[in-house]
């Protein structure tokens, strides 16, 4: 029981300076674990380096940037690729554009591949329609009252309700624009068919 007590008061060792085989190893660990950029890359080497230091003092300190530079000429790394499926992946789970461009901006994509992949209309609207059926904003609300039979009819959900869903769609991404069509529509097939003629519109 003692050497069981002990052992867990036992302080943990501190970890070994990097040279350069431990830090290529760590680069290679990281980019087959990690769909990453070259510069979430390079903030994670550096960041390495500052917390367990450099092993030999007297020699040069490693060339991050050229470490990466030397991964992307191998393909290890490849930005747009990266650009592509992250761009996708929010997409599919409701973001909007502006988050999307947010997020490749701070994986310190450039900004010239930002605008390659930046959705188009319909692709917008997808993301918007896929967050509404997620969080069951608006016409997919389940206390939604169907408003066909009236064309006047107010929307459904009360103003407070309504505002709180359109504050959560601008904070996922999307246009003001946007996310009013889809929290004031009266049906969810009406929020369906816009989708439509944006994919219709695209072909």
């Amino acid at each position: 029981m003692d050497r069981e007590f002990n052992e867990k008061r036992r302080p943990k060792r501190a970890p070994r300076p990097l040279n350069r085989e431990k830090l290529e190893e760590m680069a290679l660990a990281y980019v087959a674990r990690f769909a990453t950029s070259a510069a979430k890359l390079e903030r994670y080497l550096k960041r390495k380096l500052r917390e367990r230091g450099w092993e030999d003092e007297a020699e040069d300190y490693p060339d991050v940037s050229g470490l990466v530079a030397r991964y992307v000429d191998q393909r290890f790394v490849d930005d747009e690729a990266y650009a592509q499926a992250k761009s996708g992946s929010l997409l599919r789970r409701g973001y909007g554009a502006r988050r999307v461009a947010q997020a490749l901006g701070e994986a310190g994509i450039a900004e010239n591949l930002r605008e390659e992949v930046a959705p188009d209309e319909a692709q917008r609207r997808r993301a918007a329609l896929a967050l509404a059926r997620k969080r069951r904003f608006g016409p997919f609300h389940q206390n939604w009252r169907d408003g066909d039979d009236d064309e006047d009819e107010a929307p459904a959900l009360d103003r407070a309700v309504r505002e709180k869903q359109i504050a959560a769609m601008l904070r996922a991404g999307h246009s003001l624009d946007m996310a009013r069509t889809v929290i004031e529509a009266k049906r969810a097939e009406d929020v369906e068919q816009w989708v439509a003629e944006a994919e219709e519109e695209a072909e």
